[in-house]
Order: C-alpha cells, then sequence, then structure tokens
C-alpha cells in the first residue's frame, strides 16, 4: 500500500520561502513520477509541478516557473517542492501525488496516489 504525507506548510510572508516534503511509503520513489497540486478556496485544484521517475525530467505551471523548484531524494524515498519569493496568491492547500505510469503528469486524472495536503498562506 502506497501511502503519501506532506509536511512543511505554514504561514510565511511575502517574499518569503518555505520547502514541502512528500514521504512516500510502501514502494521505491524511483518508481514513481511525482507531482504537486494546489487547492485554493473557491478554486480548482490545479497543477504545480512535476518531476519523473529518475528526476532528471521536471515540469512547472507558469505561474510559478522560476520561484518553484520540484526535486526527489531517492534515498528518503521524498519528494519536495522549494518556493521561492512566495505571494499571497500562492496561498493554497499543496497536495502531492504519484503515479507509476509513463505520462506527462500535468493533471490529476494521472496520479494514482493522494497525501492528505499540506496549508501554505502567504500574508503580511
Amino acid at each position: 500500500q502506497v501511502r503519501l504525507v506532506e509536511s512543511g506548510g505554514r504561514s510565511v510572508q511575502p517574499g518569503g520561502s518555505l520547502r514541502l516534503s512528500c514521504a512516500l511509503s510502501g514502494r521505491s520513489i524511483s518508481t514513481y513520477r511525482m507531482g504537486w497540486f494546489r487547492h485554493s478556496p473557491g478554486k480548482e485544484r490545479v497543477f504545480v509541478a512535476t518531476i519523473n521517475r529518475n528526476g532528471r525530467g521536471t515540469e512547472y505551471a507558469d505561474s510559478v516557473k522560476g520561484r518553484f523548484k520540484i526535486s526527489k531524494d531517492i534515498d528518503q524515498n521524498t519528494a519536495y517542492l522549494q518556493m521561492n519569493s512566495l505571494m499571497p496568491a500562492d496561498t493554497a492547500v499543496y497536495s502531492c501525488a504519484a503515479t507509476e505510469d509513463f505520462v506527462v503528469g500535468t493533471t490529476m486524472a494521472e496520479y494514482d496516489y493522494w497525501g492528505q495536503g499540506t496549508q501554505v498562506t502567504v500574508s503580511s
């Protein structure tokens, strides 16, 4: 049974940084493409970033390009989302997801496993 647990979300001021973690248990993270999505109140959950199985291929939503970086640590069996230059518009519940399939990874339907989410609030 694959389980994903996110952590690292908290309140931060505009311009600040956070690193979110997504710990995968049950199998090796090298088997999975990982993705991050976010959900703001009154809005649909949207794609943020994805990283492929070997960690060498990444893709980002236009809104976070140049500010966020997705990575994975095989030894720690954990995926990360480094978020810099945070803005109030980044306020959301951030969820990680995993799939064994060879997909592009930019839509929710492509993922099989989901974490419970972690709240990020950007406010002065």
